[in-house]
């Protein structure tokens, strides 16, 4: 057995949580600010005069507010020239004034009224006839603009979203280094604690309670934790497995800091690996690096998916989807939302820029026997690309 998997006792494992010493700076207004007035450049170029970002990750992005959407319109109109607006029901005001970030006007509303008025009376107000809408708004925030604007004057807002959040700043990056390494060192515990007949739900408490320790902003944002043939299902089946001798162990997890993710996969063997899991497993590694070293400044994201497929179809995996071979794309951007763009994807040419982040997990699955992922996610800089985390060693080595 590897001296990093199954050396230590859950109480080891235990004694060694305590807060994290080293705190990344939380986002400065000024930072705000220079969201809001980006939005505005960009809307500019856009030829629209107004945008209006729904409660979700785009909101907590401009103004700092990290609430979820809801019936209830909570939203954030940034013309292109005043104070943007908060539009919010009037219960709730006291609540948007402890998290808001920004200075705003504010246009409450009680339960009665039609909040989407109030969005067209600003507009009329402000001159603005033009609309660009969150992407991430409901339909049903669309229909009830719609019942006050001319909804050829709605448009999509993704460019002007995208090309704010795409880049992260180095406060962000700070807040993300932060949220890797403590994931990372939850998924060190976490194979420590392995041992033979340990279950997956045993584990995924243990992992939740390791990131609230650590403080992480709500424990785990997500855990999948899989064993054996469970690790052929990217996302994982449902049911309890138990550890054997010579299985895969594939746990995928993460948790943020101040709203920003870490999600970090590692696969390793409990026991001896057989012949076919260290071939998968090296070319998993392989493929990671592939796309790794496509990546700089310029270069399209679907070139860094072609680059870990390269690596696959030559040795007879794929090609394509196919299996066995990688099922999806080899990376998704990360920061506020989990998944974001840019996507590394075939067809998607969007090309790289310094600031940009994304996973790396060219996944290799096995059908009706294993999958092995590896997970790392990396910032684009202007040489290259930086690993947030290092990556796996061996099969029997997960940690470098």
């Amino acid at each position: 057995m590897s001296a990093q998997i199954g050396h230590l006792s859950l109480d080891e494992a235990r004694a060694r949580l305590k807060r994290w010493p080293t705190q990344a700076a939380p986002i400065s207004t000024a930072e705000y600010q220079q969201r809001i007035e980006h939005a505005r450049v960009l809307m500019q170029a856009q030829g629209v005069d107004a945008l209006l970002v729904n409660a979700g990750t785009s909101l907590r992005y401009f103004a700092g507010v990290p609430w979820g959407a809801t019936e209830r319109l909570v939203a954030l109109l940034i013309t292109r020239s005043g104070e943007p607006v908060m539009i919010c029901p009037v219960f709730e005001e006291g609540s948007l004034d402890a998290v808001l970030r920004i200075p705003t006007d504010k246009r409450l509303w009680e339960e009665h009224d039609d909040p989407y008025a109030l969005v067209a009376q600003v507009l009329c107000e402000r001159n603005a006839g033009r609309l660009a809408l969150d992407p991430g708004a409901a339909f049903g925030i669309h229909t009830g603009l719609s019942r006050h604007l001319d909804a050829a004057h709605i448009s999509d807002a993704t460019a002007i979203i995208d090309g704010c959040r795409m880049c992260k700043s180095p406060a962000e990056l700070a807040l993300m280094q932060q949220a890797c390494d403590m994931t990372l060192f939850v998924q060190q515990l976490a194979a420590g604690i392995a041992h033979e007949g340990i279950g997956t739900d045993t584990l995924i408490r243990f992992i939740d309670e390791a990131h609230r320790a650590l403080g992480a902003d709500n424990g785990s944002t997500f855990c999948i934790v899989q064993f054996g043939h469970a690790t052929a299902f990217p996302h994982g089946i449902p049911g309890v497995q138990h550890l054997r001798e010579g299985e895969l162990a594939l746990i995928d997890t993460g948790c943020t800091v101040q709203g920003y993710h870490s999600d970090i996969t590692r696969t390793w063997i409990y026991g001896q690996p057989d012949d076919a899991q260290r071939r998968i497993w090296d070319l998993e590694r392989a493929a990671q690096q592939a796309a790794f070293d496509a990546v700089r400044p310029g270069v399209a994201c679907e070139d860094v998916d072609a680059a870990a497929r390269g690596v696959l179809e030559a040795a007879g995996l794929g090609p394509d989807y196919r299996l066995p071979g990688l099922p999806h794309r080899t990376g998704h951007g990360c920061g506020l939302a989990i998944h974001e763009a840019p996507y590394l994807v075939r067809g998607n040419r969007t090309p790289l820029a310094p600031g940009m982040c994304a996973s790396n997990e060219p996944m290799i699955v096995v059908p009706g026997s294993f999958g092995v992922r590896l997970e790392d996610h990396f910032y684009v800089t202007e040489n290259g690309a930086q690993w947030f985390t290092p990556p796996s060693l061996a099969i029997d080595r997960p940690f470098a």
